[in-house]
């Protein structure tokens, strides 16, 4: 999948473009609106970006994890190339310590993420500062002449790019979880 990236001001238009998307094919999933006017965006019964997702939460803590990683495996190598497994006490405390390395870590990443806007969408910051909005598609191959054309009846929305999508999987998975809630009691 691709993620293609439009920038418009014109919530109207962007309401259009997601009910003809869906009429062809495209699924909630594949569709949101980023935007900092989040109560005009639901007003418009658009596909919002989730308050969580705006921010490098996820990033950062895999980010972070990575380091607690390292340190986690360092705290146990130090410990063994030093003897101090050794002891009485053993691997036990090392295994504790490396846990609470590994947890910190991961957890200050997260805390780190929560004050930075998300990476994929900082090249947007600016024009979302201006009051624009970016409505972002996750298309698949097969879905890429539909896209266009859709597109092309709305000249206000421009182009603003691609990027890595969201893996189809997930797409798809979130597709199935939606359609297995309906039909619970």
């Amino acid at each position: 999948m691709i993620r293609h990236y439009y920038v418009t001001n014109d919530l109207d238009d962007l309401e259009l473009v997601e009910k003809e998307l869906e009429s062809q094919g495209f699924t909630e999933p594949q569709i949101h609106v980023l935007s900092e006017h989040d109560l005009e965006v639901k007003e418009h019964h658009l596909h919002e970006v989730e308050s969580v997702l705006k921010l490098d939460v996820v990033h950062s803590t895999e980010v972070w994890c990575i380091f607690g990683i390292v340190g986690a495996i360092s705290t146990l190598l130090i410990a063994y190339l030093m003897g101090w497994t050794n002891t009485a006490a053993g691997w036990v405390p090392f295994i504790f310590l490396s846990i609470v390395i590994l947890g910190f870590c991961t957890w200050e990443g997260g805390f780190i993420g929560i004050q930075k806007p998300n990476v994929n969408f900082q090249r947007f910051q600016e024009l979302l500062h201006k009051g624009k909005h970016i409505l972002f598609v996750d298309v698949d191959p097969e879905q890429e002449m539909i896209i266009d054309k859709v597109m092309k009846y709305h000249p206000n929305i421009q182009m603003a790019g691609v990027g890595e999508a969201t893996p189809h999987w997930v797409v798809r998975s979130q597709d199935n979880f939606k359609r297995f809630m309906k039909f619970m009691p």
